[in-house]
């Protein structure tokens, strides 16, 4: 079921009013939760719940027999490789195994001339089941290193790993944080389910309007692109590095503003990560759950930082080969990933100051020429990233790179290009200002204008009737595929 769906605005209300005036003891809360949850994944296809429940059990099973087992860490660490081992096949088997098949074939027959002929799994990717998995797997894991107590409430489980705003897509919650929240009652907040109520508004707009729009114009760029100017390559790497912030961050603002109607607080995933003014503080602020996540149960494992120069170096190519391979079985995720590596090594190795205790131009409207400049080079660095990330493949990366420096600059031949970035623009400068805040809507504590009431209800209704002229053909969030 997708959030900009007519089915979800039917969903979402009646989930709401049965939660909190029909189901209020807390564990029929918790079932609510878990039926409305299968419901909204199994509206792709009923098949995929046999896998996450699969999943979900394996999990709930492991953390038992890791408690059970306590002090002998032999056993334990027994459980917690078979679990690790069983959660990654899956998602090998669905998400990897053709990719596999074909490069070892591939490989073979460059080295020899002779084809495998693998046979290849002709089967749907589920839905979202890299952000599942990896949710799972960190419960296990923080039960094993004793940061959490397994949990013997299995629906409360369930619902953690089910609970529908971020299942699909995100944020991938850790055990720590979302599941002590469906083993204690819950109590029905206003303000902050208003503040919710702002925060999806504002992430449909991000959706709706911004990266949908910037979709409609990119693909003809795309279709056209050995035939079009430098000029014009460079604005289809911008409008692809928006389409996808839009979409992303909008996903995650629905999900994070709707687990707020439930009295349920998601983390935070995206911080304005465009204002970064060096590519690590960049993905300390772009999907904040998934690299918090590599970074502690895959660069902290290996050493992290805590060594010499050049084994942290070979840590972040690790962990970034592993986070353009989670993003996709294709050569462009990988390559975009270890491009991003090499970028983050070169700051490591020159020990440039990356770490910021303030947003940009903190306590400022303007930043300064050397804030300016350290975004503008960071920004640059993200599109010629995003270009690698949405290529078919790298041999059509290549291609696009080539004529987009190559080719003239001259000729827009893209018409709906400043329509198009209008609504890019709007967003920016909403987000500038509101950059010490969760979110672009959020206006507790502003001054100015911005404090009368009517002022900030006319933003609220002019976003929405905005969203809802642009409101048509539902269209799949890009992190889907993930």
């Amino acid at each position: 079921m997708l959030f900009n769906s007519f089915a979800f605005l039917i969903f979402l209300p009646i989930v709401f009013l049965l939660y909190w005036f029909v189901f209020k003891p807390l564990k029929w809360q918790n079932l609510l939760v878990v039926v409305a949850s299968y419901v909204f994944y199994g509206w792709w296809d009923w098949r995929f719940l046999i896998l996450i429940a699969f999943t979900t059990f394996c999990s709930f099973l492991s953390g038992l027999l890791i408690d059970y087992y306590e002090g002998k860490r032999h056993v334990q660490k027994c459980i917690s490789a078979i679990n690790i081992i069983l959660n990654l096949a899956i998602l090998g088997v669905f998400k990897y195994y053709n990719f596999f098949a074909d490069s070892l074939d591939s490989l073979v027959f460059c080295a020899s001339g002779i084809h495998l002929d693998w046979p290849t799994l002709n089967i749907i990717l589920p839905v979202g089941i890299s952000f599942y998995t990896f949710q799972a797997l960190s419960y296990s894991i923080d039960v094993f290193r004793h940061q959490l107590k397994a949990t013997r409430d299995i629906v409360a489980f369930f619902a953690f790993i089910s609970f529908f705003p971020q299942l699909v897509a995100g944020p991938i919650e850790r055990a720590t944080n979302l599941l002590p929240q469906f083993l204690i009652s819950r109590r029905f907040d206003e303000n902050n389910a208003i503040d919710g109520l702002r925060q999806m508004l504002w992430g449909f707009f991000k959706k709706v309007v911004v990266a949908d729009t910037c979709a409609s114009t990119l693909m003809y760029v795309w279709e056209d692109y050995q035939h079009m100017s430098g000029i014009s390559l460079f604005f289809g790497g911008l409008l692809f590095t928006f389409q996808i912030y839009g979409d992303f961050s909008g996903y995650s603002d629905i999900a994070i503003g709707t687990a707020k109607l439930f009295g349920i607080n998601l983390k935070r995933n995206f911080a304005y990560p465009y204002f970064s003014r060096s590519i690590p503080e960049f993905w300390r602020r772009w999907h904040i759950s998934l690299m918090t996540w590599f970074r502690d149960y895959i660069y902290f494992p290996l050493g992290g930082s805590r060594c010499s120069k050049w084994k942290a170096i070979r840590n972040v190519f690790i962990v970034w080969g592993v986070s353009g391979l989670w993003h996709g079985a294709n050569w462009t995720f990988i390559c975009w990933g270890l491009f991003h590596g090499v970028l983050l090594a070169i700051y490591n190795i020159f020990g440039i100051n990356t770490k910021y205790a303030h947003e940009v131009a903190y306590g400022r409207i303007f930043p300064s020429v050397k804030e300016l400049c350290q975004m503008l080079i960071t920004f640059f660095l993200a599109v010629m990233g995003w270009i690698i990330f949405r290529a078919e493949t790298m041999t059509q990366a290549y291609l696009y790179f080539n004529r987009m420096f190559t080719s003239p600059f001259d000729g827009m031949t893209v018409g709906s290009l400043k329509y198009t970035f209008f609504f890019v623009i709007i967003m920016l400068v909403a987000e500038w200002l509101q950059r010490d805040k969760q979110h672009a809507l959020e206006f507790v504590g502003c001054k100015g204008i911005m404090k009368y009431r009517t002022m900030r209800w006319t933003i609220y209704m002019i976003v929405l009737l905005v969203t809802l002229v642009f409101a048509g053909e539902q269209s799949q969030f890009i992190y889907f595929q993930f």
